[in-house]
């Protein structure tokens, strides 16, 4: 029997064939459950390295549990559960906005933790948005790169070095793409939120040609590889993490202001094990919010008081403000004019 398909009818079926996991993947890993049982999908942008130790002692406890990790870009988590409809059962991003856009759109489950008691109240939405890090925006240095000059001690200190001294960082800086990360995008704005400094100094930084990143550890393998002198709005908990092996990274702790992202997990509404994955989510929030911690917890210590005693430390705050440059108007509008500062060529 023939099948005759029309020329409308197979441009559909082209165009589900190539939307189908059109989000690109950077890791995967299956962690294997020591018994038959279940198997829990995680989508993340959370490193394997960094948060395996989390993955295993949930399995201890759950030992019936197989997982599946997969990381993702904080805008690739989005496409896969926004845009696609991809089944997870765990979404875990450092992305505020996009998690409670998400959630604010429809995209999520509510879960009545048993462990809610543990967390201040600004540390989870409605429910349905569960923060368990706290993760400063953080400038790192090569410090052989700043070798007899003064480590700036603020952005506008920052701003007169670079400005100053464009033979040593012509093509050495860098920063998010915030055309491509969720996370990039987030601190930029909340910078902009907080201090007229964060546009002088993308424009310092787009007169020095700075190189542009997806994410904070390719920026800090870039210094570690004297690619980069310096870089903007990284991840201090990957940061960190990388100078205790690597004595030549240098983290800045600037006196104006430092921006602190929640890390934070939500249960995707598609999600085929919503029981599991609340135990997955208590698993988080003990680990992290409890008062003698967990050995396993690989992020810095918690801050149980929404402002840090330093005042330097500025939390963002889960909730709907978090929607605002989500607005494509606003986000383009934004874009365009980032743009027009740090891309001068």
């Amino acid at each position: 029997m023939r099948i005759l398909l029309f020329p409308s009818v197979l441009i559909v079926l082209l165009a589900s064939l190539l939307s189908a996991g059109a989000y690109e993947i950077e890791q995967h890993k299956v962690f294997p459950a020591p018994q038959e049982g279940a198997n829990l999908r995680i989508i993340s942008n959370s490193d394997i390295d960094i948060f395996s130790p989390m993955v295993v002692a949930f399995q201890r406890k759950y030992p019936s549990v197989s997982i599946d990790y997969t990381v993702v870009s904080s805008t690739e988590l989005m496409t896969a559960l926004y845009d696609e409809k991809q089944v997870f059962d765990v979404a875990i991003s450092s992305a505020m906005d996009l998690q409670v856009k998400l959630a604010n759109d429809g995209f999520t489950l509510p879960h009545n933790s048993s462990v809610a008691g543990l967390m201040p109240d600004w540390a989870r939405w409605r429910n349905h948005v569960f923060a368990f890090t706290q993760e400063p925006a953080s400038v790192v240095y090569s410090k052989s790169a700043f070798a007899g000059l003064e480590v700036p001690t603020s952005r506008q200190n920052l701003i007169s070095t670079l400005r100053n001294h464009p033979e040593r960082f012509l093509n050495k800086v860098g920063t998010y793409d915030i055309r491509q990360s969720g996370l990039g995008f987030l601190f930029a704005t909340q910078d902009a939120r907080t201090s007229d400094t964060f546009w002088r100094l993308n424009e310092v930084m787009g007169s020095l040609n700075a190189r542009l990143y997806c994410c904070s550890a390719d920026m800090i393998s870039d210094i570690t590889k004297g690619d980069l002198a310096v870089a903007y709005n990284v991840l201090g908990s990957y940061a960190s993490a990388r100078a205790a092996s690597d004595p030549d990274i240098g983290i800045l702790e600037l006196e104006d202001f430092t921006t602190l992202m929640l890390r934070s997990a939500i249960i995707p509404a598609g999600a085929e094990q919503p029981e599991i994955a609340g135990a997955f989510i208590d698993h988080l929030i003990t680990a992290s919010w409890s008062e003698e911690g967990a050995d396993y917890y690989p992020y810095p210590k918690l801050n149980r008081n929404e402002i840090a005693p330093n005042l330097s430390l500025r939390a963002i705050r889960l909730g709907p403000g978090l929607l605002v440059y989500q607005d494509n108007l606003k986000r383009q509008h934004f874009l365009q004019e980032w743009q027009n500062a740090i891309i001068q060529q």
